[in-house]
């Protein structure tokens, strides 16, 4: 009576189990990382503005203080990034197979050599500064005195000098530097320079002392570049927002900060090629999807920045998310085969039969 019941336990442990639960994974969607370089002017009036045109010619000269910011470089990059909207269950006996790298995204199924990608992570530092430019006030000239020697009318104190004479001294040095140039360029002096190392060295003296007094006119203006970050997922349908802003005080800030004018990014999808992987992926399969194994075929599209109605900068990229998503055969999920993921895009990069 043992040996029967006996027999019959020892076959119920040697049954295969049903596989009851499965492994959940996401297809990756593609992210856009835009790295602006912007250059901020400030500018610093004269003290002298207010004569630039009586005494130089010089006509609408600025005497306000301003800040200005100008975009100098854009370059667009990709990161990928589990699509919240693409999550699934691979079930059965596939669910055994799957493969996955570190962020939770499909990355191959019975594949050994599956292209497991290294999870990076970038920092922005925004407003990272690199000066260019003189950041000091306008230079003190020691051949324009601020006291002049007095005489015996007042017992030979220093007197201050007037500011119109030291207006008109800056200016007349200007002139003077002006003609000096022209002079030796000219061969008009008395005595040449004995080289022509000597010759440069002499105009670009007088052309550095034309311009210090010269800014005390016209003023003078100090550069500052700075490196500013964004990353952006854009959703499937490809819709336009703002990307970032840039305002007058705070020069690059989020699309959030609203003291700033938009830079807006814009998708232009290729739709005749999503149409034809549309058309295509369909299965007519009944039990297609079962084993809740999907890949991606990717879009494309160009990507647009526009500042103020103006394209800034422009890209040819490949977009996970704005391709089509269908069910992998079943007949591959056996076991027979080894498919590969790219881990970028969620499609298949290849199939082998082992």
């Amino acid at each position: 009576m043992i040996v029967p019941v006996y027999g019959q336990r020892k076959k119920d442990e040697t049954v295969t189990p049903a596989f009851t639960e499965g492994v959940v994974y996401s297809l990756p969607s593609t992210g856009i990382r835009v790295k602006v370089k912007a250059v901020k002017e400030t500018f610093i009036p004269g003290p002298y503005a207010v004569f630039a045109d009586q005494l130089l010619g010089i006509k609408n000269v600025k005497n306000r203080p301003s800040v200005n910011w100008a975009i100098e470089e854009v370059d667009i990059n990709v990161f990928s990034e589990p699509d919240p909207e693409q999550v699934y269950k691979a079930m059965g006996h596939s669910a055994s197979l799957v493969n996955l790298s570190p962020d939770g995204c499909i990355a191959g199924i019975n594949s050994s050599s599956a292209n497991i990608k290294k999870v990076e992570v970038v920092t922005h530092n925004v407003g990272q500064k690199n000066n260019s430019g003189d950041n000091s006030l306008f230079q003190y000239f020691t051949d324009s005195p601020i006291y002049m020697a007095g005489d015996s009318t007042n017992n030979y104190r220093p007197v201050k000098l007037p500011d119109e004479q030291k207006i008109s001294k800056a200016a007349q040095r200007i002139i003077e530097s002006r003609r000096l140039q022209y002079e030796i360029a000219a061969g008009l002096v008395d005595e040449f320079h004995p080289d022509g190392e000597a010759y440069k060295v002499s105009l670009k003296e007088l052309k550095r002392i034309e311009n210090d007094y010269l800014s005390l006119f016209v003023g003078k203006s100090n550069y500052e570049k700075q490196t500013f970050g964004f990353d952006y997922v854009p959703k499937s349908g490809g819709k336009s927002e703002a990307i970032f802003r840039v305002s007058e005080e705070n020069g690059i800030v989020s699309a959030t900060d609203l003291s700033g004018k938009p830079v807006m990014i814009d998708f232009e999808i290729d739709n005749e090629l999503v149409q034809k992987f549309n058309g295509l992926a369909k299965s007519d399969n009944p039990s297609a999807g079962e084993s809740g194994v999907y890949y991606r075929v990717p879009g494309r599209a160009t990507v647009k920045l526009i500042n103020d109605m103006n394209v800034i900068a422009t890209a040819r990229l490949t977009i996970a998310q704005f391709g089509v998503v269908a069910p992998l055969p079943e007949e591959l999920l056996f076991g027979e085969y080894s498919i590969d993921y790219n881990t970028e895009t969620g499609s298949i990069q290849s199939v082998i039969k082992k």
